[in-house]
Parts: structure tokens; C-alpha cells; sequence
């Protein structure tokens, strides 16, 4: 039995910490659910993640979710796969920022921007601003060499890459240059195709 565990379901965000998992190299176990079929609801996973909601890691006697609090937490505690920026790094601050900026500003804007309220609300009730602002940041952060933070490639990029990629994907993002660039750098990275390979095999059995 691994000492990490990844609560699972496909497709569902939890393919990010999948990724992740997968760049570690560390052994991991898969616990799958079928959240089509409520196995996210039982008594059993909602004392793990009482949100029922995927992904959930165990590792040892700590349970983190929220994917970018996940890759977070695996990042700093696996530091020899040299996917964080450290403690005491001055790029730590913007690390942090772009692993949290994916969730909490990318994200809600593809969202709301797909599904419209009824009335425009002000911009300052968004905690993301405006959705202009956002893709115009980040295609521009993506666009200053291979990865986020040059040629080092970090946990920041597994989380905003899935999402660009996810966005794109579905025609939720406009198609820029900048992002279709950056997301076939990261489509070229063994770990993602391995994750992709295994997924497509599971969902393939589990028809």
C-alpha cells in the first residue's frame, strides 16, 4: 500500500492532482469514484471531504483537498521532484500566486463567462475583476519562455496549464496564440501524456 492516496474520478479536476502525482514519481494508490453514481456522497468519503467533491489526497494521517491546496502541499512535501519554488525563494510569492490564481480567478471568469447572470454585476463583487483582464495576464505571463518561470517548470504550471488546456479544449478561452503555444509545450511532458494514457484506458474499462 503507497503512503499516498488519490480519491479519483475521471473526468472531473482531479486530473490536475493526477498529473501532478504522475511528475512526483512517488508511488501513489487510486481509489476511484463513480460521482455519476453519488460515490462522492457515501458516509465514508464525506469524512474524508465533507464537500463531496474530487480530488482528495491522503498521505499518511493528513487529507488535503482543493486541488491547488493539494498540489501546493505535494510540491513542498516531495522537494527532490523540484516542483516548488521554497521557502525563502524570491519567486515563492508569485509561485503561490499563479497556483491560486488558476481556481480563484481563471476558473469562475471560463464560468461565468459560459453561463451569464441575468444582470452584469459590478466588477469589484468579482474576485477576479473582469474577464479581458484575466486572459490578458495570463497570455502574457505564458508567453515569457517555456514554462511560467522560464525553463522551470513547477506545480503553478500543472495547475494553470489544466486549466488553459481544459478551457481551450471546450472553447471557454479565446484562441490565442500564447495559450495554444503553452499548452502544446506542456502536452509534450511525459507525465501529462502517461496521465492521459491511463485515463483513457480506465474510462475505456469502465464502459
Amino acid at each position: 500500500m503507497a503512503e499516498l492516496t488519490l480519491y479519483h474520478a475521471i473526468p472531473t479536476r482531479s486530473s490536475i492532482v493526477r498529473w501532478m502525482l504522475e511528475e512526483l514519481g512517488e508511488p501513489y494508490d487510486l481509489v476511484l469514484l463513480n460521482v455519476f453514481e453519488g460515490e462522492q456522497m457515501t458516509p465514508d468519503y464525506l469524512a474524508l471531504n465533507p464537500m463531496g467533491k474530487v480530488p482528495t489526497l491522503r498521505h499518511g494521517d493528513a487529507v488535503v483537498s482543493e486541488v491547488a491546496a493539494i498540489c501546493t502541499y505535494l510540491a513542498d512535501e516531495f522537494p527532490g521532484a523540484k516542483l516548488n519554488k521554497p521557502i525563502g525563494d524570491p519567486d515563492r510569492g508569485a509561485y503561490l500566486k499563479w497556483l491560486f490564481f488558476g481556481p480563484s480567478c481563471i476558473e469562475p471568469a471560463m464560468f461565468d463567462r459560459a453561463f451569464p447572470r441575468k444582470e452584469e454585476p459590478r466588477e469589484g463583487t468579482l474576485g477576479y475583476g473582469n474577464f479581458d483582464r484575466v486572459t490578458n495576464v495570463t497570455a502574457e505571463a505564458v508567453s515569457k519562455g517555456t514554462y511560467l518561470f522560464g525553463e522551470e517548470f513547477t506545480a503553478a504550471d500543472i495547475v494553470i496549464g489544466s486549466l488553459l488546456r481544459w478551457g481551450t479544449l471546450f472553447k471557454l478561452l479565446p484562441e490565442r496564440a500564447e495559450f495554444k503555444d503553452y499548452v502544446a509545450r506542456l502536452e509534450q511532458r511525459p507525465a501529462l501524456q502517461r496521465t492521459l494514457q491511463l485515463e483513457q484506458a480506465e474510462t475505456a474499462q469502465a464502459e
